[in-house]
């Protein structure tokens, strides 16, 4: 989510920069280690955009499912409403800072759609983000179910994982709509907070808007909690395919079975397409009603 003018150059380094790497120094009192990558310090190099988008989106999941876990299991004695949605702000901020330098932290295949449909991001770099942000989310579920285990047994009965029911606890790893709520309704709102989301996205990112740099983190993450506050109530405000998706997938092999995809009419399809949806509009309409000096696309400029 940040700018990539932010993002460090991971360009090969020059013959004279890999000879002063490699050679072993001393500097204030310490020793500098050759800096020559190994098998696995080559592999990690190659995949350190997705390596990076997975253990963000990971902890991302751990801290935004971990608080869902905290207020439900605990019957909000240890957290409220507002409790999930500065949760989630605090997740989104920490992930962040940990891949934001590396590989942008999308954190979200909507994000990662954004980007390339709209600045520039490579299409062959998609399904590699994709892959690690839903692999991420998974694992990120799977670790928060294994940390609140017995919580999950006390609350509801050992070895009693529901969907639906007054001690239902899928709901503490993907999204579901309130009992209101129309599958049109639900996705209009997924929609809308996903628009929201990128359209600041955008502008922060925007070096002749208002450029948020290295307080990038910041301002997504309150914009998520902004999001949770105000249109959080009727589908749980995913935004987020991955994670939606991700953990609503280990909730399945944990044992809450394929009832996760089925409830509420057949439900998942809306956190994962309206997202998209949501992201793509945010682009379009960021293009068309934004005159910045950075953002001159063929909508709105003659190419020269």
């Amino acid at each position: 989510m940040l700018d990539p003018a932010d993002i460090p150059d991971h360009s090969e380094t020059s013959s004279e920069e890999k000879k002063h790497h490699d050679s072993v120094a001393i500097h204030d009192g310490h020793y500098r280690l050759p800096q020559e990558r190994n098998f696995v310090g080559r592999l990690r190099h190659k995949l350190r955009e997705p390596l990076a988008e997975f253990i963000a989106t990971c902890v991302m999941i751990v801290l935004g499912d971990g608080v869902v876990a905290q207020v439900v299991l605990s019957d909000n004695a240890k957290g409220q409403y507002l409790s999930i949605s500065f949760g989630w702000c605090f997740a989104v901020m920490c992930a962040i800072y940990i891949a934001g330098g590396i590989s942008g932290a999308h954190l979200n295949p909507a994000v990662t759609l954004c980007m390339a449909v709209w600045r520039d991001f490579p299409w062959r770099k998609v399904p590699a983000y994709w892959l690690a942000q839903f692999l991420g989310a998974l694992t990120g579920a799977a670790i928060v179910f294994a940390d609140y285990r017995k919580a999950i047994s006390t609350f509801a009965g050992e070895g009693v994982y529901t969907v639906t029911g007054t001690n239902a606890t899928a709901g503490l790893f993907s999204t579901y709509p309130a009992a209101f709520m129309t599958p049109e309704g639900s996705f209009f709102s997924e929609v809308l907070g996903t628009c929201i989301l990128l359209l600041v996205i955008l502008g922060q990112a925007d070096d002749h808007n208002m450029h948020a740099a290295k307080n990038s983190p910041l301002v997504v993450a309150f914009t998520v909690a902004g999001i949770g506050i105000s249109l959080g109530w009727e589908t749980g405000y995913a935004i987020n395919p991955a994670r939606d998706f991700g953990p609503r997938c280990f909730a399945a092999m944990a044992g809450y079975g394929s009832e996760v995809f089925t409830n509420s009419g057949s439900y998942t399809w809306v956190p994962i397409i309206g997202p998209f949806v949501g992201a793509v509009l945010a682009g379009l309409i960021y293009e068309i009603l934004i005159d910045s000096e950075s953002n001159r696309s063929r909508l709105t400029h003659r190419q020269i």
